[in-house]
């Protein structure tokens, strides 16, 4: 036997094989729900969450081949010796030599025989002995890679965990707006598709009123702050979404003046949900910079609570202001008005001139809280509420406060707000369409759109004036960008 402990060859063979079982059943027990789960939504024709369900799984094979390499190399790494002045630098806290990990070590000790603490998974014989026989320590402990092998399964957990429960409770408030389509819908209409011919003042308007506040520089200032707290009550009024409903329909489906424009908003959030849930790159850069930077003095898991939550402000804010945006544009241009009052949505009014990037926010926003309330769930299981890492009651209080604030506001406000306002782009979104006709539709766009420039050269040399049966619609090109911006999103 090895100082680490007994080895499978003298490991009782029923022993072996009963916790072989346990962890097959549980594995199986996982891989049949999330199996049945997918075969339910391709039953109801949700591919949008059809594929947020295999992003998860991609997360989900992406932690295990971490836990892979993590268990097959920590020997190697535990055998990697640095100085030990070097260890004794961006300490998270100040060393104690009693200090002990037996908080998380007799927390399941009750599951295993004789009441032995569990021991570290692939735990090798004596790593630090090697580093200590050279004067030196070692990198990273045995034990604390498995710490950290444990932080981050529960991080991705709690993200796809907190990402659900947003996309859920932020559906269910835009569920509510359904009333208002039914009743946009049954306005009436010309044969043409324009509303029916009639004079309405702007300045009576309810979205003018609720929106205007004049104009001038002081106008300005007030739409900012009117934006910022509007995003905490009433953030989008029935007003609001007829108005811009309506200059939606007028600038993309006019000849379809009964477009079911709450259809298209849930098609569109649920395709975005897919590109939440994931953990990018940049979120994983995150992570590190974090572990990094968290040493004592600084209160890095304080500060850290502050960035989703003025994230969540910013975006809210401009969301809002966007709104206030097109009611201005309006009231400062007309003072009467043929027909309904019809908006003229823009990526102007957008950072950068990119819709998008709002979505990009809220994915690094939802992110930040879960890493928050993650890293604050591990700290108190791992080592106990009074460790030295979970901090003083006067910041554990504001973090726990914040993170639940931005989840509540993400849920009920951001997120309804951010399907609904950008949709006011110059462009629409492939959901548009019917999911059995996108594929198609976005294909046969890409394909037109190369055959296209092939042909381009022979008309121009032909001198034909007039469109051929290949000339390229603006729907080919609107169809291709659209794609192409949504395979790079």
């Amino acid at each position: 036997m090895s100082e680490g402990g007994t080895t499978l060859e003298y490991t009782p063979t029923w022993v072996v094989a009963l916790v072989c079982t346990v962890i097959v059943f549980i594995s199986l027990v996982v891989e049949r729900i999330l199996h049945f789960l997918g075969k339910y939504l391709k039953k109801k024709n949700q591919k949008p969450l059809f594929e947020a369900l295999q992003k998860i799984k991609e997360e989900l094979m992406l932690l295990g081949f971490i836990s892979l390499l993590l268990t097959v190399f920590q020997d190697r790494i535990a055998k990697i010796c640095i100085p030990k002045h070097w260890a004794n630098q961006w300490l998270p806290c100040r060393e104690n030599k009693e200090a002990t990990t037996e908080h998380f070590q007799t927390l399941f000790s009750s599951f295993l025989p004789n009441g032995s603490g569990r021991r570290l998974l692939a735990e090798a014989s004596n790593p630090s002995a090697y580093c200590t026989a050279k004067g030196k320590v070692p990198l990273l402990s045995t034990t604390a890679l498995h710490h950290l092998h444990i932080f981050i399964f529960v991080l991705a957990v709690v993200h796809v965990s907190f990402c659900a429960l947003t996309i859920l409770f932020g559906s269910t408030k835009i569920h509510q707006w359904r009333s208002w389509e039914d009743y946009a819908k049954d306005m009436e209409f010309d044969p043409q598709g324009d509303v029916r011919s009639k004079i309405t003042h702007v300045q009576e308007h309810d979205f003018i009123r609720n929106r205007f506040l004049g104009i001038g520089k002081n106008s300005a200032l007030q739409g900012w702050v009117y934006s910022f707290f509007k995003q905490f009550y009433g953030s989008v009024t029935k007003a609001d979404y007829i108005t811009l409903r309506l200059g939606f329909v007028m600038t993309h489906c006019r000849g379809n003046p009964k477009f079911n424009f709450h259809n298209y908003m849930m098609r569109s959030l649920e395709a975005d949900f897919k590109k939440v849930v994931g953990i990018s790159w940049y979120l994983w850069a995150f992570v590190v910079i974090f572990l990094l930077l968290n040493f004592i003095g600084w209160h890095t898991y304080f500060w850290i609570a502050f960035i989703p939550f003025i994230l969540l402000l910013a975006v809210g804010t401009k969301l809002e202001h966007i709104i206030t945006q097109l009611a201005q544009e309006v009231a400062e241009r007309h003072i009467v008005v043929e027909g309904e009052l019809v908006v003229q949505p823009s990526d102007n009014h957008f950072w950068f001139n990119r819709p998008r990037l709002i979505l990009r926010l809220i994915h690094i926003i939802l992110f930040q809280n879960s890493f928050e309330m993650a890293f604050f769930a591990w700290i108190w299981v791992q080592y106990g509420f009074k460790s030295c890492m979970m901090g003083q009651v006067r910041f554990i209080i504001p973090r726990l406060v914040i993170g639940a604030f931005v989840q509540f506001v993400c849920s009920y406000s951001t997120l309804p707000l951010y399907a609904f306002v950008t949709q006011m782009g110059s462009s629409y979104k492939k959901t548009i369409f019917e999911e059995h006709i996108q594929a198609g539709l976005v294909g046969w766009a890409k394909k037109a759109k190369k055959n296209n420039k092939g042909n381009a050269i022979k008309r121009s040399a032909n001198g034909s004036s007039h469109a051929g049966p290949k000339e390229e619609s603006p729907l080919v090109y609107e169809m291709a960008v659209v794609g192409e911006k949504d395979s790079a999103v």
